[in-house]
């Protein structure tokens, strides 16, 4: 079982860094942040607010359904993200490279993805002209988590290289002994 674990957390590691590496491009990252700040709230909200302005009475029936969404949606992704702990990029895997700050200590689920979704599906079904601009607007907020990748601590790199544990930072607990995980347990405890 724990073969197939690592097996599968490997390709989830590299899946994260080739997608982290698109953001190098300059362009790329601005790109990506945009549709990440978008996707903290701004444009859902906008869209809420204008949906009766535009469309009167269907407006807002659509604005009740997103908001009537938002909140089972944000119970889940609440729910979930203290549930699985699943860690973020940066702070299992040193090679992930920084391109924004991270709201909290976890990654899983991604809230700005959960929510562009039901947005996305909601305002579709009742405008489909927008699913033009919503379809791949949500793509680049699901994807712009992991391209803009998340601050790496050099606080954590620099203890590690200390601790001589550096090499372990990018591999699965269960492969380590109980004094390398110690000691990395040690040099991650500043980031959080």
């Amino acid at each position: 079982r724990v073969c197939h674990m690592h097996r599968l957390y490997e390709l989830d590691l590299d899946l994260c860094l080739k997608c982290n590496r698109i953001g190098a491009s300059r362009l790329v990252e601005l790109l990506f942040r945009a549709a990440s700040r978008l996707g903290d709230g701004l444009l859902w909200y906008a869209l809420m607010a204008g949906f009766p302005l535009l469309y009167g009475g269907g407006g807002w029936l659509i604005s009740a359904h997103m908001l009537a969404a938002g909140l089972p949606a944000l119970l889940v992704y609440r729910y979930l993200k203290h549930r699985t702990l699943r860690p973020r990029p940066c702070a299992v895997a040193a090679r992930v490279q920084q391109r924004t700050r991270a709201l909290d200590e976890f990654s899983f689920p991604s809230g700005h993805t959960l929510h562009a979704v039901a947005f996305s599906v909601l305002a579709c079904a009742h405008f489909p002209d927008l699913a033009w601009l919503l379809v791949p607007f949500t793509g680049l907020v699901a994807l712009s988590r992991v391209v803009l990748g998340l601050p790496r601590d050099e606080t954590v790199e620099s203890l590690a290289r200390e601790l001589g544990i550096a090499r372990h930072l990018d591999k699965l607990p269960e492969t380590l002994s109980v004094g390398e995980r110690q000691r990395l347990a040690i040099g991650r405890a500043p980031s959080h």
